[in-house]
Order: structure tokens, then sequence, then C-alpha cells
């Protein structure tokens, strides 16, 4: 016997798998099969169902949206990739869970983003109650621009007078002012006055003094031994 017929022979066999196991796993599969097609005939329905819904929106001139009932993230999907092929706006509102569901609306109706705000934290829109809170929040800007230019009717002076005493806080207030003659300097010793026609006269001169008390020093170091 050669050596792979050997190694052959030392491994086991697979195990063998009886009818009843075969029948049974038969079972299984087209157990889960019908499962799949259940849940697809479903999906298909309610798809047909929307669509329905969808329709009589766009036809009837009264109406601004529809809204669902709560529903899972599977079924809400169709809502919206239906609302899409019908040109219409579809959002997902309410908190996370068994309040979730779906609102389709007409282009023209569709909310505002204070308005889809509230909806999607799951509160009830009240255009009232929003107008008034608009109009709270402008007072209370027009006050904070106020306080910012808000000038105090008393001088802090007088205040740490009563504090500290009359001579006590002159000295403090003298210490605070600014020092009016610090770094100051005179125009005449800041801006030179003289005309260009001067400035270039004055480094022309200077140049020529410069160049005669070069050569003078050429001429003394030569006439040395």
């Amino acid at each position: 016997m050669d050596i792979l017929g050997s190694i052959l022979n030392a491994m086991d066999k697979p195990p063998t798998i009886s009818d009843k196991q075969r029948a049974l796993m038969r079972k299984q599969r087209e157990a889960l099969q019908k499962r799949e097609e259940e849940e697809k005939e479903k999906l298909r329905v309610f798809r047909e169902t929307v669509e329905d819904q969808i329709t009589k929106l766009m036809k009837d001139n009264s109406q601004q949206k529809h809204e669902f009932e709560p529903m899972e993230k599977v079924f809400r999907g169709i809502i919206h990739d239906v609302a899409e092929v019908a040109g219409l706006v579809a959002f997902s509102v309410g908190m996370d869970g068994d309040d979730r569901r779906v609102i389709v609306y007409k282009v023209e109706f569709q909310p505002c983003e204070e308005e889809l705000a509230a909806l999607r934290r799951g509160e009830e829109w009240d255009p009232e109650k929003a107008k008034a809170l608009a109009l709270q929040k402008e007072e209370e800007e027009a006050e904070s621009k106020t306080t910012k230019d808000f000038v105090p009717s008393s001088d802090y002076k007088d205040k740490y007078e009563r504090l500290i005493g009359k001579e006590s806080a002159k000295d403090a207030a003298r210490i605070t002012q600014t020092n009016k003659q610090y770094g100051f300097v005179p125009s005449a010793n800041k801006k030179d006055v003289r005309s260009i026609e001067q400035t270039l006269a004055d480094l022309q001169s200077r140049k020529k003094m410069k160049l005669s008390h070069g050569n003078a020093s050429e001429g003394n170091s030569s006439s040395q031994p």
C-alpha cells in the first residue's frame, strides 16, 4: 500500500447523515424560504397601500400633508421612497422608538425649520406659541443691547470716598489716572522741517567733507618715510 492510501485509511471518515436528518434539514430550508417570501409579500402589500394614500393626498386639494402611524424603520424607508418618486417631501419625526413616524407634505406646504425641529423632538407644533417665543427673543436681544450701552449714573470716585475716605480715594484716583505727559516729545524733535533740496544739499556737503578728509589722510600717510 502506498503512503497516500495509508494516510487516507488513518483519517476519520466523515459522519454519515441519516435520512431523518436530511429530511429535517430540508424542512428547515423550506421554512426559511417561506418566511422570506412572506416578508417580501408583506412589504409589497404595504408599498401598494402607501402608494394609494400618497395618490389620494396628491389629488385632494384640501389636504396639505398625510401623517402615517408610528412604525418600524424598514416601513418608514418605503414611505420615504414612495414620496420621493411622487415628488413630495417626507420627514421622519418623533423620538426613536414607538413614536417614530413619517409625515408626507406637498412641496408648497412643507414645514419651516422651527416646526420641523419641534416635531423631531416629539413636540406638538403651535404657531401662536412660536410667535410668542420669537417676540420674547427679540425683546431679550433688545434689552441685552441696551445693557451694553448702559452708562453708570454715579462716579466710582464717590463710591470709594464713602468706603475708604476722601483723601485715600483721591490718592487712588490719582494713581489710576493716565499720565498724559508720559512719552511726550515736542513735534519739532519728531519731524524734520528741512525741505528736500536742503536735505540733499546737506548730504552732498557731508559726502564732500568725508572725501576731503580721506584724501588728506592719504596724503599725510604717503609723505611719511
